[in-house]
């Protein structure tokens, strides 16, 4: 395993609260909500504008993405990255923390957080709990936007932390890395459809484990303990001291796997950013498992 100082990767609300009533937001502590629902349920950026955390600006993920990729949610480029979160007002030396107001509790916080990760940025934290838990607790809102002040951030991709398509197909047959998936069972299985996914039938890929992000949370949105994490990895025969790579459907939930290994200690884990989305569409067809009839196998 790496051994290195893990910075928190989480914040309690009572933090985040105290240290915006104390003054401590500005260039070297900025708050992102970075928000995303499925077309024609919620509207994320409109939710914000009515009411976010006091200081917090929206990280829209359909902005800060690779927009000529056929496949959903993947990376923007190194400048893309540094040049979108620069404009929020973030510099190499600021402590970035991220939540998101989904009902979960946390939904696309911890992509935001791996993305951060990614580009070689290390201070960065979700907010445990969620801007759920920040209403539900009576912290302050505002609908006031955010204008920080542009910031110069230098991306630079590690690529330890990336998986592509090649390398996850290589994987197959070297079984160097260990591959967890974190979708719902249902959508595992192939018995159930993926949501909002024309021509993507429902699957996994050959030798993968399942590990619902869902798993991950307790029943009133906050992260479980890394005691009861890691009882959960060891439950499904997932070795934290070996190499271990997540997907999902678009690389979005994969690092929920990401986080709670790095609060068990194990900052290394690498997200294949195409997923199933990807996965589906280029793969060999023995590559794929599903036992409904949306899969190829």
């Amino acid at each position: 395993m790496v051994q290195q100082v893990l910075y928190r990767a989480l914040v309690s609300t009572k933090w985040l609260a105290e240290s915006i009533r104390s003054g401590r937001l500005g260039p070297n502590l900025r708050v992102l909500d970075a928000s995303w629902y499925s077309p024609g349920t919620r509207q994320a950026r409109r939710e914000y504008q009515e009411r976010h955390v006091p200081g917090a600006s929206f990280f829209d993920i359909e902005e800060c993405r690779d927009t000529a990729s056929p496949y959903e949610m993947m990376l923007p480029s190194e400048a893309h990255f540094g040049d979108y979160v620069g404009r929020l007002g973030i510099s190499n030396n600021t402590h970035v923390v991220v939540y998101d107001g989904d009902d979960l509790g946390s939904f696309y916080a911890p992509r935001v957080w791996w993305m951060f990760r990614v580009f070689g940025h290390r201070t960065v934290s979700v907010l445990n709990g969620g801007f759920r838990n920040w209403l539900k607790e009576g912290h302050p809102v505002t609908a006031e936007p955010s204008r920080p002040e542009p910031a110069v951030f230098k991306a630079t991709l590690d690529r330890s932390l990336l998986k592509t398509y090649e390398q996850v197909l290589e994987n197959l047959e070297s079984k160097r890395f260990q591959l967890v998936d974190s979708r719902a069972q249902g959508r595992y299985l192939g018995t159930e459809p993926e949501p909002d996914a024309v021509g993507l039938g429902s699957g996994h890929i050959r030798g993968a484990l399942n590990m619902p992000f869902m798993d991950f949370l307790t029943k009133d949105g906050f992260e479980k303990s890394p005691e009861e994490l890691r009882a959960m990895f060891q439950a499904k025969k997932v070795d934290l001291s070996q190499p271990l790579i997540a997907t999902c459907r678009k690389g979005v939930t994969a690092c929920h796997i990401a986080l709670a290994a790095y609060l068990c200690g194990k900052p290394d884990v690498a997200i294949y950013d195409g997923s199933w989305s990807e996965w589906f569409r280029r793969a060999p067809p023995e590559t794929l498992v599903s036992q409904g009839k949306g899969g190829k196998a």
